[in-house]
């Protein structure tokens, strides 16, 4: 497995990646404390950088902490689908040793590749299932996934040689976060992540095949949008920055709260209803369905007056699709295929 330094802004050491079995218990304690867990010397430790031929050490500022990779990981954990799906585009399924938090299944196209690959949880992994793994990288969704109440903290990772890496477009420190996020941001991570995988070609053709679906994409006209992520009495919607506005603008819909500096937020029906949206889009969750979405819209005495509902003027985007990642250029090219669907109707 390769070497990987890890230097969170209060931390400099290099640290060595050494067999996680003799470390599983100071693992878990460091994690459970959220302090960095000492990683004791290895005569073995250079052994365990791998050949990596061509490859040239990646330094990157990932969310204000610098990884330093000397050599491509070979044993990776994705938490969350955005993170398991970059890997399976780059073609790196092989490197693939478990995956959790999955927010819907994949694709039909890597179904296979991914069909023999352990899931460690249904949720954000614990550190014990994490190590039993033997990562040497663990590739993040979200900044809270690498905690010390989620799978570990990135300092005690690092401790015992697992590098990390989290999603830029998640990252919410300032200066990091993406705002607005673009597509642009997005192609960038899929380089970055083939820059550290080693499969740079990939990753460019990744990009050039996500830039075609932009670039074919025949943007609608003058249709507003309320995108309704989760929530029940209080809607969690689309805002300004994020994926959801990036990809309602990429197909041409005017999002109506679009002015909310946040990458989704909390509003009111009252302010949905006053906003008389053409159109909704349904982010579609095993935990919360496009199908009940539906049905709350009609059951609510206020929004089952919208003509939208009423003409079941719906546009559903699975979940997996509207977070920072692989899918979002085919999923803004369906949601204005979908409104002209609805218009044509």
């Amino acid at each position: 497995m390769p070497r990987a330094v890890h230097r969170p802004s209060s931390v400099r050491a290099r640290t060595r990646l050494v067999p996680l079995a003799a470390l599983a218990a100071l693992a878990l304690a460091g994690c459970a404390s959220g302090a960095p867990a000492a990683s004791p010397s290895t005569d073995g430790a250079a052994a365990s950088t791998a050949s990596s031929g061509a490859y040239r050490p990646v330094t990157v500022d990932n969310c204000g902490t610098e990884v330093t990779f000397d050599a491509p990981p070979r044993r990776v954990v994705t938490i969350k689908s955005s993170t398991t799906e970059m890997v399976l585009a780059l073609g790196a399924a092989d490197r693939l040793v478990g995956t959790a938090f999955a927010d819907g299944p994949v694709p039909e196209r890597w179904a296979a590749d991914v069909a023999d690959v352990p899931v460690l949880s249904d949720k954000v992994p614990g550190p014990e299932a994490l190590l039993g793994s033997e990562p040497d990288l663990v590739y993040a969704g979200w900044e809270s996934n690498l905690t010390a109440d989620g799978a570990g903290d990135r300092a005690s990772l690092a401790a015992l040689g697992i590098a990390t890496y989290v999603s830029p477009a998640a990252c919410k420190e300032p200066g990091y976060q993406p705002d607005p996020l673009t597509f642009d941001d997005v192609f960038g991570e899929v380089r970055e992540v083939g820059a550290v995988l080693g499969v740079p070609d990939a990753a460019d053709a990744v990009v050039a095949e996500q830039q075609g679906v932009l670039d074919a994409i025949e943007p609608v006209d003058g249709t507003t949008a309320v995108w309704w992520s989760s929530g029940g009495d209080t809607p969690y919607v689309g805002a300004g920055i994020g994926a959801p506005q990036m990809i309602m603008a990429a197909a041409g819909l005017t999002n109506v709260f679009a002015d909310v500096h946040d990458t989704w937020t909390s509003v009111g029906w009252e302010q949905v209803v006053a906003a008389d949206p053409d159109v909704i889009v349904l982010v579609d969750a095993a935990w919360n369905t496009a199908e009940s979405k539906k049905a709350a819209l009609a059951a609510n005495p206020a929004t089952s007056q919208l003509d939208a509902v009423r003409e079941q003027r719906y546009v559903v985007v699975p979940f997996a699709a509207t977070e920072a990642g692989v899918r979002n250029a085919q999923a803004a090219a369906d949601v204005a295929e979908a409104v002209r669907a609805l218009d044509a109707d």
